[in-house]
């Protein structure tokens, strides 16, 4: 989406929150895969032809980046793409393991067959998918579902933005040795639990899931240091 260039008729078919959002999704997608590098300064006449947006839709979503921590106005200068460090992410992690669990236990109570099967979709297609990048997406849209069926849209928003963070330090230094594969099988456990309600063994899976992956980060972490202090 964030390299789609529009036509300028785009701006007129859309109502200026929707603009924003679509910016706002557009350039935080850029920054996750670092299409927008750390330390970069951003062009902002640049990002609003690539996205298909006016001046006001970036700008608007540039200060909702900022919140987020993402970009960083620099005084005189412009606006920043803010540096990432891998030793930030086992404490993005150790956030989401105290929010993710309860999450998934509210959602086992308060969700649909539509979002299981829409969970379950989405973990069968992800089996046929060969590369990396696609299954990260398979396990973020799986997180997606349950912070929506839990219908706590202030707890959504805030994992959503702690996801955003944890996703753009794994494809800074983890791409090419987090295993995916086992993400994916610990989600269809959780999903046959979420099937039966029980909430708090949705927590309970939930949890472990989150602990697999803090340990598996933080395995890599003292690797690499290793390496480089070798």
């Amino acid at each position: 989406m964030g390299q789609r260039s529009v036509g300028a008729g785009y701006d007129a078919l859309m109502a200026p929150e929707s603009m924003t959002d679509h910016a706002y999704e557009a350039i935080r997608q850029m920054l996750v895969r670092l299409e927008l590098a750390p330390g970069e300064l951003l062009n902002q006449e640049a990002l609003q032809a690539r996205i298909g947006v006016g001046r006001t839709p970036v700008h608007q979503a540039l200060q909702r980046l900022e919140a987020e921590e993402f970009v960083v106005v620099m005084p005189r200068r412009g606006v920043m793409v803010t540096n990432v460090d891998v030793l930030e992410l086992p404490v993005l992690y150790e956030s989401r393991a105290l929010l993710e669990p309860y999450m998934a236990g509210v959602a086992a109570s308060r969700g649909t067959s539509d979002d299981w099967d829409e969970m379950a979709q989405v973990l069968s297609a992800a089996r046929a998918v060969e590369t990396v990048e696609e299954r990260v997406s398979a396990d973020r849209r799986c997180h997606e579902i349950i912070w929506a069926a839990s219908g706590n849209r202030f707890l959504s928003r805030t994992l959503d933005m702690l996801y955003a963070q944890s996703d753009r330090l794994w494809h800074m230094y983890l791409i090419d040795v987090t295993d995916m594969q086992q993400s994916l099988e610990e989600h269809e456990q959780l999903l046959e639990v979420l099937r039966s309600g029980n909430g708090e063994e949705a927590s309970t899976v939930m949890a472990r899931h989150i602990r697999e992956l803090h340990d598996q980060i933080n395995a890599v972490i003292a690797e690499s240091i290793l390496a480089a202090s070798a």
